[in-house]
């Protein structure tokens, strides 16, 4: 999910896999003799030929408008909806970019952290140009323009969402523990000073800044969850307690934002900044909230996914955007909660994950890339739709998913 949508007990109680989606699933029967994968044989579900054609797809976006070092960011869809023969859609969003980033370091290869160096100096090359200069990344860069020849940065979307600033830092962080290359955590700490600085309030951080720098009073726990985790990798690589204390204020919003009853974590607030907005219902924040925080309260969220969010279409079967909608699969997130499974570990999550990445292999067709949705109109529930296209952002989230890379995590 982009960043453009907007105390609870603990419970020991270990949810397992929800016997809804077990019955959804039982006609994705898995391969009897898998292809063997090079580390180690059966990719989580996934076949080896299915994670190197999504990594050809990535690189080919990659090169599409450059190569070796030039400065450049792939865009984001492909095909479908966003590409006639008068019309293409280019915008290449952050988000995706640094889930690119991280799915390249997940597999750690020599081209692949070089790629992800050159993109990552090319993230840190707009934050260094704004036209603010005060931090910020953008929503959206322009690829097949990413500089003019005067060097001024052509933007997609100006907009400065907190939940996308947390993004390219966690990819910078990613980078600096990688490469330990100081100029990444430069521009992580710039980023994150930028999100204190801008969307820090008593009660959880903000959504940022609008294309016209105007505050965006709404909180999402999708952005406090992006928060909370880049702070506290920065903590880790800095040593520095005051990352920490903004980690756990974060979080604390995220706690506040959970249903007692149901398990599920609302979307956030509205612009008020206190009243709780309750519908639609998403998927990212139940997975990303476990993901993030390995907090054993999350753990009934995942659940409340396979039991509300289960979705066919197209034959393929996965998880939709949001309760608003769940007439088609929205395979990021099938693969956000696919890794999920993977890392709660209760019964049966193991074989239920490895069959979401099998039905996103079976979606990846012979384009490649990983399409956004079984089919176009997958209505969000936030003004949005997402269609039939390849995307950079959801083939980057199948690969850390049958890579079983935690993106919200260091290594």
């Amino acid at each position: 999910m982009t960043a453009q949508s907007s105390s609870t007990s603990r419970r020991s109680l270990l949810v397992g896999a929800s016997s809804t989606f077990t019955a959804l699933l039982t006609g994705a029967v898995l391969p009897t003799s898998p292809a063997r994968a090079t580390a180690p044989g059966w990719i989580r579900g996934a076949s080896a030929i299915s994670v190197h054609q999504a990594f050809d797809f990535l690189k080919i976006k990659f090169d599409e408008y450059g190569t070796g070092s030039a400065l450049r960011v792939p865009r984001s869809y492909t095909g479908g909806f966003f590409e006639t023969p008068t019309w293409t859609f280019v915008s290449s969003f952050t988000y995706d970019d640094a889930l690119v980033i991280m799915a390249w370091l997940a597999r750690g290869e020599r081209d692949d952290v070089r790629r992800a160096t050159v993109l990552g100096d090319t993230l840190l090359y707009a934050q260094q140009h704004d036209p603010i200069d005060d931090g910020r990344t953008r929503a959206s860069y322009q690829p097949d323009s990413f500089t003019t020849l005067t060097g001024v940065l052509d933007i997609g979307s100006p907009a400065a969402y907190t939940g996308n600033q947390a993004w390219a830092g966690m990819a910078f962080a990613h980078l600096y523990a990688r490469t330990r290359q100081r100029r990444f955590l430069t521009g992580a700490l710039r980023a994150a000073t930028w999100i204190h600085e801008h969307t820090y309030t008593s009660f959880g951080y903000t959504g940022g800044r609008t294309a016209d720098d105007q505050p965006l009073t709404f909180k999402a726990t999708e952005h406090n969850i992006d928060a909370g985790a880049f702070f506290t990798m920065l903590a880790q690589l800095t040593g520095d307690r005051s990352w920490s204390a903004r980690a756990r204020h974060a979080f604390a919003f995220v706690a506040a934002m959970q249903d007692p009853a149901s398990g599920h974590l609302w979307t956030g607030t509205d612009p008020d900044g206190v009243t709780v907005n309750r519908n639609p219902i998403p998927e990212d924040v139940q997975t990303w909230a476990y993901l993030a925080t390995l907090d054993d309260r999350y753990r009934r969220s995942v659940t409340w996914v396979l039991d509300h969010l289960a979705a066919q279409d197209a034959g393929i079967t996965g998880i939709s955007f949001s309760d608003a909608d769940v007439s088609k699969v929205w395979l990021e997130g099938t693969a956000q909660t696919a890794l999920a499974l993977r890392v709660r570990r209760a019964k049966g999550d193991d074989l239920l994950g490895k069959r979401l990445l099998w039905n996103i292999a079976r979606a990846q067709g012979a384009g490649l890339g990983v399409p956004a949705a079984s089919s176009d109109g997958l209505d969000t529930g936030f003004g949005d739709l997402y269609y039939a296209s390849l995307h950079t952002g959801a083939t980057a989230w199948f690969l850390l998913a049958a890579l079983g890379a935690n993106p919200f995590r260091m290594p």
